[in-house]
């Protein structure tokens, strides 16, 4: 194994609310998927919402920092996914133009991270080739 990238985002939880708040269902729609949303909405009884859809932004940027592209050659918010393994730990699929990009790199694993506040959400991914 080598790693091929790594990539780490920081955002203000009251940016993705805002965003929200000015854009609604349009915003969420462009830039999760329905997993990712229907997780986040998830949390919104415990009043998290804002801080698990502002962890995922994070890491959709990390990815795309790790992959060395960020938002352009085609790109979409969805074409970077981020689902959660039955033990909770987060887990990256690829779609659309990051799949090829990551095919092309060798990309065979991921490695990632999220961490939020009330008011901030982090998250780093490394990309891991096979020898």
């Amino acid at each position: 194994m080598r790693i091929v990238g790594h990539g780490i985002d920081l955002v203000e939880t009251s940016r993705i609310a805002r965003l929200v708040d000015e854009h609604g269902r349009r915003f969420v729609a462009r830039c999760f998927t329905e997993a990712e949303a229907g997780y986040a909405s998830r949390a919104r009884q415990r009043g998290r919402q804002m801080e698990h859809l502002a962890g995922r932004f994070a890491a959709k940027e990390a990815i795309l920092k790790a992959l060395g592209t960020g938002w352009r050659a085609g790109i979409a918010w969805t074409d970077a996914e981020v689902l959660r393994a039955p033990s909770g730990q987060p887990m990256v699929a690829l779609h659309g133009q990051c799949r090829v990009i990551a095919d092309e790199m060798g990309v065979t694993e991921w490695w990632i991270s999220i961490s939020h506040t009330g008011s901030l959400a982090t998250a780093s991914a490394i990309a891991v080739a096979a020898d």
